[in-house]
């Protein structure tokens, strides 16, 4: 938001305050400023000269050559083509070296065969309007001409700073977003009285106040004033210069006089053509399914049932608390107005301005909950303001108030002693009672305290609790005014979070050890990712309000999010690592007070090319390196590794018959799946060409190892004695799990088995059909003898016995 330095002048005096020490003194006390520029420096250097003749250029029907005294010595010849120039004028004149708006320098130059030196300028061209239709013949604001020589803007006061303060830090202050208001911490910050302001409505005439009717709670309260002998033209120079320095454009009398109520009091206003509603009043009501309206920018605009309108004769004529309509706009021979000032609901504002991705100032003001009590006399202000430039206007008509409001404005109660202790201050009563009355709140002393009355301005989002006058108490005391004090109190240790340490492990070891990349993604997905990675059925909660119209769907799992990263990952890598520890929401099963449960997942992927075979050193690496990671990552959780076997419900997005469903086998609880991706799903996530041969994917339920038997913790000496490694290939039907092989191998080596390896699988007609051969590492290893080649001979005794247990057998 831009501030004007001169605005704020005309609400408290800023005699002997620098524009600097306001900022760095609001800042500090009130809100953010962002920064401090002076108001058009280009003007400073724009003289004010006087013609002293013009006669037409000798080749030029449309040029003149002008005399122009600047007071500084002999006239300049300036040519001009403006057909408003004569002798006598005053000018705004751009010597030669001036550099203008769009760094335009003004140089010495031949127009035509005739020199030039200067440019005499019009509104446009200083970038003070858009009129463009001559050169700008200054005024003479004392009836008295403009002395000769002096910048323009030292000559018609229009020295101004704009500070500009961060609207985030005025979100919870709907007083502040006029200059009244923050005119009104600027008295308090520098215990100066506010200037008066007289904000009652002039004299109305007995006539029958304007029709209008309030259907929507929307609206707590609207206020319509008759305004009648109005001519549009051009607002006050001061008005106009004021409207300037905070980035309005002025338009017209109307327009501008609007605006400066809005930004002067923080109540934004629009007046109709009165001619132009149709006769029928003004009814304020919700939209109409497939209803629209034509905006003052020019731009049809269909609208929802949650839309509020100003209609009249039931036609749309405005946009509740957004913009005007088209039909209903002033025109250049307008006489008779209706002035609307209303209180409009914030979040119904709120939500048309975003989906119709049309926000403006009043759209602003009003999101943040104003005044309801700011409609009469921004009504007032304006009314007042007219009058005083235009006399011959007048307010026939009885004002028109309808809607249910009620005045916010409260009491809250705040001990002296809370204020001392929490700001760590001491300050007197008196002097807390004085600070709350410099903030136009009003002390009463009651029970050890004070009994606070707050104005209806602070009331609507403001102040509503007993710290909330603490804070107002320390902020314009200074907080750079407390005194530093050690913090004193006992340090307890946090209770210990079972899920957030297991958590806290596996992001450790995924990230640290394994290499791969953490993800941290959006919950909300699009239809075209779900039904990419056939995870579009099941009921989904959907967003109100999405950061984009696409992503409307809040996530069942993490998979998609995860497969949704990989497939932009892809690009260019030979090998991708990531997971993601997040969180579904299943509405189907939601709770007692209907929120949707949440399922907390670890979600890791591996994606390699075909020259990246991955740790196992064959083809399928991926999923078998996976699986590896996988129990490394369980057992960093603290929980017992779960048995892994084919069988169970598929899971939609992985491949049909290569992925395992894992279990903890005391008590059958799920512990989730891995697999590999679904050829169909990789090819729709573009997975392909590079990435074509191996994408594995595994699901954990974070749920489930909670509440799984925890791991044993034994103690393992260091070996005493050296290994035996022995190679074995173990023969076995192709539907016989892993794990019963390797439950064979521990058998066999009755305790001695230090180590267990896979680094080959082999299927092919040379076994016979439904037959594989699974290649192991095994590491021997006692802890009270060197093992010899006897005792290997031994342990491939043994496991001939133990395979034959479990159907399979040694492969010679």
């Amino acid at each position: 938001m831009l501030v004007s330095f001169r605005w704020l002048a005309r609400h408290v005096d800023l005699e002997g305050i620098t524009p600097e020490q306001l900022g760095n003194d609001l800042t500090l006390s009130t809100c953010e400023v962002e920064g401090i520029e002076p108001f058009a420096p280009h003007l400073s250097n724009v003289t004010v000269g006087h013609v002293l003749e013009r006669v037409p250029h000798p080749d030029a029907d449309k040029l003149g050559v002008c005399q122009v005294d600047v007071g500084s010595g002999e006239p300049l010849q300036i040519v001009c083509g403006a057909p408003n120039v004569g002798a006598g004028q005053r000018v705004a004149v751009a010597t030669i070296g001036t550099v203008l708006p769009g760094d335009f320098k003004i140089k010495k130059s031949k127009i035509r065969g005739v020199e030039s030196h200067g440019m005499i300028c019009s509104v446009r061209e200083l970038d003070l309007g858009d009129e463009h239709d001559g050169i700008w013949v200054l005024p003479e604001p004392d009836g008295e001409p403009l002395a000769l020589g002096q910048s323009i803007a030292n000559a018609l006061g229009m020295g101004d700073w704009v500070i500009e303060i961060d609207n985030k830090s005025l979100t919870h202050r709907p007083d502040l977003w006029g200059h009244r208001g923050l005119a009104r911490e600027v008295a308090a910050i520098y215990e100066r009285p506010l200037k008066p302001i007289d904000l009652t409505l002039p004299d109305l005439g007995g006539a029958p106040a304007f029709p209008v009717s309030v259907a929507d709670a929307a609206c707590s309260r609207y206020i319509g004033l008759g305004i009648d002998g109005v001519q549009n033209g051009k607002s006050p120079s001061w008005m106009r210069q004021l409207l300037l320095a905070v980035g309005q454009r002025p338009i017209d009398l109307f327009v501008d006089l609007s605006n400066f109520v809005m930004l002067d009091l923080g109540q934004p206003n629009h007046a109709f053509d009165r001619t132009a509603l149709d006769g029928g009043g003004i009814a304020v009501r919700k939209a109409k399914a497939g209803e629209t309206i034509t905006t003052l920018d020019g731009e049809l605009r269909k609208l929802e049932t949650s839309d509020l309108l100003i209609t009249s004769g039931d036609a749309p004529v405005a946009l509740a608390g957004i913009m005007g309509g088209e039909e209903s706009k002033i025109q250049g021979g307008t006489s008779k107005l209706l002035l609307e000032c209303a209180a409009f609901d914030a979040a119904t504002v709120r939500r048309t301005s975003s989906r119709l991705a049309l926000r403006t100032d009043s759209s602003a003001r009003f999101e943040k909950s104003l005044d309801p009590t700011l409609p009469e006399k921004a009504a007032a202000h304006f009314a007042r303001l007219l009058k005083e430039i235009q006399p011959g206007v007048s307010f026939p008509m009885i004002l028109s108030d309808e809607g249910r409001w009620s005045d916010p404005a409260t009491t809250i109660h705040v001990r002296g002693d809370v204020v001392r202790r929490d700001l760590g201050v001491d300050l007197s009563d008196e002097a807390i009672a004085d600070i709350l009355r410099r903030l136009e709140l009003t002390p009463t002393a009651k029970d050890g305290g004070f009994e606070v009355a707050i104005p209806s301005a602070r009331a609507t989002k403001d102040l509503t609790m007993e710290r909330d006058l603490v804070e107002e108490v320390g902020r314009i005391h200074r907080y750079g005014s407390v005194p530093e004090a050690p913090l004193v109190g006992a340090v307890m240790p946090p209770p210990f979070d079972r899920r957030r340490a297991m958590v806290r492990a596996i992001e450790d070891r995924l990230a640290g050890a394994a290499r791969f990349h953490q993800l941290l993604s959006y919950s909300f997905q699009s239809d075209d990712l779900l039904s990419k990675v056939n995870a579009d059925s099941g009921d989904f909660v959907t967003a109100r309000n999405p950061v984009a119209p696409e992503l409307s769907k809040i996530r069942r799992e993490v998979l998609p999010s995860v497969l949704g990263a990989l497939e932009t990952a892809r690009r260019r890598r030979s090998e991708v690592l990531v997971f993601e520890v997040g969180k579904g929401y299943r509405p189907e099963e939601a709770s007692e007070d209907g929120m949707p449960r949440e399922v907390h997942q670890v979600v890791i992927a591996i994606a390699r090319s075909k020259a990246a075979k991955g740790d196992a050193g064959f083809n399928g690496g991926a999923f078998f390196t996976l699986r590896a990671v996988v129990d490394d990552v369980v057992r960093a959780a603290g929980v017992a590794v779960p048995c892994w076997s084919p069988g169970g419900e598929a899971h939609a997005t992985l491949h049909p018959v290569k992925q395992v469903i894992g279990e903890w086998t005391a008590d059958g609880q799920s512990a989730g799946v891995i697999g590999e991706l679904d050829p169909a799903v990789r090819g729709r996530l573009g997975l392909v060409g590079e990435l074509d041969s191996d994408v594995a994917v595994a699901v954990l339920d974070l749920d489930a190892m909670l509440a799984a038997p925890a791991a044993p913790r034994t103690y393992t000496p260091l070996p005493k004695f050296p290994s035996v490694k022995v190679d074995v290939a173990c023969v076995a039907p192709a539907e016989l799990p892993a794990s019963a092989l390797t439950k064979a191998i521990e058998d066999a080596g009755k305790g001695s088995v230090a180590d267990i390896e896979l680094f080959d699988v082999f299927k092919g007609e040379s076994l016979g059909a439904g037959k594989k051969s699974l290649a192991y590492h095994v590491v021997l290893q006692s802890a009270n003898k060197t093992l010899t080649d006897s005792d290997a001979a031994k342990f491939l005794g043994r496991l001939e016995r133990t395979l034959e247990a479990v159907g399979a057998a040694l492969r010679r």
